[in-house]
């Protein structure tokens, strides 16, 4: 090389020849990569390239276009390519500019702009859509900074138009018409692409009818554009922002933020399609999101919030695929379905609307799957009028009121879902409704689980519903519903509570460990009550009251801490079948005008009486086998009845039949054998009674009161106590009926001769304790 050549290569100093590659355009500064292999470095330097990046394009940071219909910006020092400016100059250069002012300068000055006489500047986009396609030049639109108004732009050729500015591009690139839709895509622009702008429809009468046919976007039949960060704002309160309408209309709409319009955000209708992705859509005057008739877009990762209506309505048909949005503090609800519209909603969370969660009616359908559904200010979820949706899979929480609130008429599969810590029924079922609920587990209410009312139906079968502050399952007024296979457990009252006319069909449960007893039913409640097993529970098994009424047969009560069958207060069921038995009670208490027939039961091992039958209470007992209990077979007292026929009373500890002074039965064909009778033998041995009882069993025997022990009405003393303890006193005998002996138990002044080590306690009582009634009703 020449001296001066070689000077310029390897002797000029770095920085100097920076200087001088400053001057130069891009291709100039391309051909100067090519001298050498010095120069090549130094021409590639980042920061010549991003001064010609930015005079060109004005973005601050690279634009990155590696395919039709994909941008986006990047940070320089975080990319893997060394010269990101030089890469997204070459993505981009190919394009048209409209730069208003810019383009007379950029044609009057040749020499200054060299190199760059394959750009077209225009200072209108109506001139660049015009020129563009005159020239059938198949590119980019770059609309630089500013405010464009008025102008008519109808798409209908597959361009690419693009905001560019520096900062925030879409704040400073601003479209907007006062007059008609601002942009409309019509047939031909099936790959066209508009992005990082601000699109505005803003009309100076923003309530004139004539504008509702007007749009920020309007997108038609037969075309497919993307829309890419853009802003998206209409003033206008009749119309929608965006509009999507017609067969074929199929566009991509992401990463745009459609807020803040008087009217719809979205409205996609008439059979369009299209993928919608990633938008912030918010405080819009509707909804922010309205499907209808055919509608079937594909909705994922949007933000939809703070509406001032619904979140998003389907109705008229309307279809869609919805997932992964977060949909909350919509006024009413965050998703309505109605009028045959069946959307599918999956992975979506729904949460803190003012009103519910997902409102689904007037023959609304729907699959609703795998959503979180929570801390809604009314029902998490609601269905009536003739609905039919899915909802399965979904975490349903936290509502204000309920969790699923089904009424109406309304029906729906609900399955498969986790509903928990509702203010009010995790599934409240009302007026003729009749959904299928089954494989939910319905928990930790503040409220009950499930309450069936206003002649509620449905089919709830093989739920988990445990741990509610009232009870797991009430159905009443007229309500007849199916419960089959499902866990209720663990309750802080009742498990299932019939009343007020609640009826139904409660088969194949599993029922037990609550707070009262497992099934309550009174006021006129018929239910069908058969193959459950029901234990543990703390105030008794069954609980027929206040003209309660039911069949309940073949089912295994059994472990519960009070009596497995209450009868009392002018009830009258029947018990066919049954197997009742290590009560940590009684078997069955009947009593306070209680009735039933009581017909072909096993009752044994029951730590009381078999049956114990009190208190002007009358039922029949028939074909039943009554055995092996730690006390008696079976006792009536206080003025009551019974009929007794074809029993089986065998092998109880105390005895087979007790009968309290008074009683009159009616008995045939009864077999009472081989009783242990520890009562007649304690007796016989002298023995004080209690020494066989203490205070937590009643024998029936005679007992007496002893005047110079000053005993009251509440104490009993036995009789071999009376020829011992109290042998010349004044003594009175009272009856034969249960009791405990006062003077075993210690409770008197004299202390016992024939018991043990007493045992404090009160006073005798001449029943079992009685149940304990739900106050549900208390708290609806």
């Amino acid at each position: 090389a020449a001296p001066a050549e070689q000077y310029l290569q390897e002797k000029l100093p770095d920085e100097v020849v920076l200087k001088i590659f400053s001057y130069l355009l891009e291709q100039d500064l391309c051909r100067a990569a090519c001298v050498c292999k010095r120069f090549s470095e130094l021409a590639n330097d980042p920061i010549l390239w991003k001064r010609l990046y930015m005079e060109v394009f004005e973005y601050t940071r690279p634009m990155m276009h590696p395919e039709p219909g994909k941008f986006y910006q990047i940070n320089p020092e975080e990319y893997e390519h060394p010269n990101p400016w030089k890469e997204s100059f070459q993505q981009l250069y190919k394009g048209a500019h409209v730069k208003p002012g810019f383009a007379e300068h950029f044609y009057s000055n040749p020499a200054r702009y060299k190199g760059r006489e394959n750009m077209l500047y225009y200072d209108t986009i109506e001139d660049a859509l015009g020129g563009v396609q005159e020239a059938h030049f198949d590119g980019l639109i770059f609309v630089h900074s500013g405010i464009y108004t008025d102008e008519w732009i109808y798409i209908e050729s597959p361009i690419t138009m693009i905001g560019a500015a520096p900062g925030k591009v879409a704040d400073k690139v601003i479209i907007e018409n006062t007059r008609d839709s601002t942009f409309v895509f019509m047939e031909g622009s099936e790959d066209a692409y508009v992005g990082y702008m601000t699109i505005r429809f803003n009309p100076d009468d923003k309530s004139a009818q004539h504008h509702n046919a007007h749009h920020c976007l309007e997108i038609t039949v037969n075309c497919s554009p993307i829309i890419d960060h853009c802003i998206i704002r209409s003033t206008c309160t009749v119309g929608s922002a965006v509009c999507v309408s017609g067969q074929g209309a199929c566009p991509t709409i992401k990463h745009c933020n459609i807020s803040d319009c008087e009217n719809v955000g979205l409205y996609i209708t008439d059979h369009a399609q299209g993928i919608y992705e990633d938008n912030e859509i918010s405080n819009n005057a509707l909804a922010g999101i309205w499907v209808k008739n055919h509608g079937n877009p594909i909705i994922r990762r949007n933000h939809i919030h703070h509406g001032r209506d619904v979140g998003v309505f389907t109705f008229d048909h309307g279809m869609g695929y919805f997932e992964s949005c977060n949909i909350h503090r919509n006024r009413i609800a965050g998703f309505e379905v109605k009028a045959y519209a069946n959307p599918t909603v999956v992975r979506c969370e729904i949460h803190h609307g003012q009103t519910g969660g997902i409102y689904v009616h007037e023959k609304g359908r729907g699959q609703f799957i795998e959503n979180k559904i929570y801390a809604n200010n009314f029902a998490g979820v609601w269905i009536t009028s003739n609905s039919d949706p899915t909802i399965r899979g979904n975490a349903i929480f936290n509502g204000n009121q309920g969790g699923v609130y089904i009424f109406g008429d309304g029906r729906g599969l609900i399955e498969g879902n986790d509903i928990y810590g509702n203010a009010l029924a995790g599934i409240q079922i009302r007026t003729n409704s009749c959904p299928i609920v089954r494989h939910n587990k319905i928990h930790d209410g503040q409220h009950g689980g499930i309450y069936v009312h206003e002649k509620g139906q449905g089919v709830i079968e093989e739920n988990e519903v445990y741990s509610n502050t009232l009870a797991g399952v009430w159905v009443t007024t007229g309500s007849t519903p199916v419960l089959r296979r499902n866990r209720i457990h663990s309750g802080k009252q009742v498990g299932v509570y019939f009343y007020d006319n609640g009826h139904g069909v409660l088969e194949d449960n599993d029922i037990y460990n609550h707070m009262y007893s497992g099934v309550q039913i009174r006021t006129g409640s018929n239910p069908k009550i058969r193959r459950n097993k029901i234990w543990g529970g703390q105030n008794g098994g069954i609980l027929v009251y206040n003209s309660g009424l039911g069949f309940i047969e073949d089912n295994e009560i059994f472990d519960n801490a009070m009596a497995g069958v209450w009868i009392k207060t002018d009830s009258n069921p029947t018990l066919r079948r049954n197997k009742i038995h290590d009560g940590r009670d009684g078997g069955i208490c009947i009593f306070n005008g209680g009735r039933g027939l009581l017909e072909e039961n096993d009752i044994f091992r029951n730590a009381q009486a078999g049956v114990l039958i009190s208190t002007n209470s009358h039922p029949v007992l028939r074909k039943n086998r009554i055995f092996d209990g730690f006390a008696a077979g079976i006792e009536i007292t206080n003025h009551a009845t019974a009929t007794l026929e074809g029993n089986q009373i065998f092998n109880n500890r105390f005895g087979g039949l007790f009968l309290a002074s008074g009683v009159n039965v009616t008995m045939k064909d009864n077999k009472i054998m081989n009783n242990q009778d520890a009562i007649e033998k304690a007796v016989s041995r002298g023995q004080c009674l209690y020494k066989i009882s203490s205070y937590t069993s009643y024998p029936m025997h005679d007992f007496y009161r002893c005047h110079t022990c000053n005993t009251t009405d509440r104490n009993a003393i036995c009789v071999n106590c009376i020829k011992k303890c109290h042998q010349g006193h004044d003594v009175e005998f009272i009856r034969h009926d249960r009791f405990f002996c006062d003077c075993g138990a210690g409770t008197l002044s004299n202390p016992c001769t024939l018991a043990g080590e007493p045992t404090h306690d009160t006073d005798t009582l001449y029943d079992s304790a009685p149940p304990i009634e739900s106050n549900t009703l208390q708290h609806n």
